[in-house]
């Protein structure tokens, strides 16, 4: 600790910084795992509704489903994404340069939360993630719409839904794009 003595002070903050940096570490861990179980109830509801529509002879009307699933389901998991960032973002802008700031200058801070963003591969990572998100909750769910358009004679009730729901995934499109965070 560059050789002098921490005043009780520095050492009572200290310790302040670093429970709250546990405090949060913890939230962004319970929002990683909801965010990944939100990937996968997406893809089980895409399952259960693709299978109904098997079972139920083919009626497409019942892939109407599939897109308000993967827009409610998408964006929860986009907004938990967006919050795990944000956790990591404050760790590193706030609670990082404040305990810093009480321990020696030549001593790392919570490195890990710069280290992995600091890789090489991170820009191909995050291109990867975000073309996987597009498949799940966009293409999935336009492929869905064509299929039902082009199945024969949509009834007008349902085609005006349709037509809502694909502007809905668009919206969602635009979002995930918006959110995607590349900086390292």
């Amino acid at each position: 600790m560059g050789g002098a003595a921490l005043a009780d002070s520095d050492i009572t903050t200290g310790r302040l910084l670093l429970l709250e940096y546990e405090r949060i570490k913890e939230e962004q861990r319970s929002r990683i795992t909801f965010r990944d179980n939100t990937f996968y109830a997406t893809l089980a509801t895409m399952a259960a509704v693709i299978a109904a529509v098997l079972q139920a002879g083919g009626t497409p009307s019942l892939l109407l489903l599939i897109p308000p699933v993967s827009i409610v389901l998408g964006w929860t998991y986009l907004m938990n994404d967006v919050t795990v960032s944000a956790i990591g973002h404050y760790i590193r802008t706030e609670l990082t340069p404040r305990l810093t700031a009480i321990v020696a200058d030549d001593e790392a801070v919570f490195g890990w939360e710069r280290a992995h963003r600091a890789d090489d591969r991170r820009v191909s990572r995050k291109a990867l993630q975000l073309a996987i998100e597009f498949m799940m909750f966009v293409v999935a769910p336009l492929i869905t719409l064509v299929v039902y358009w082009l199945n024969d004679g949509p009834h007008p009730g349902l085609l005006a839904v349709s037509v809502v729901e694909a502007v809905g995934v668009l919206v969602l499109a635009v979002q995930i794009v918006l959110y995607a965070d590349w900086s390292r």
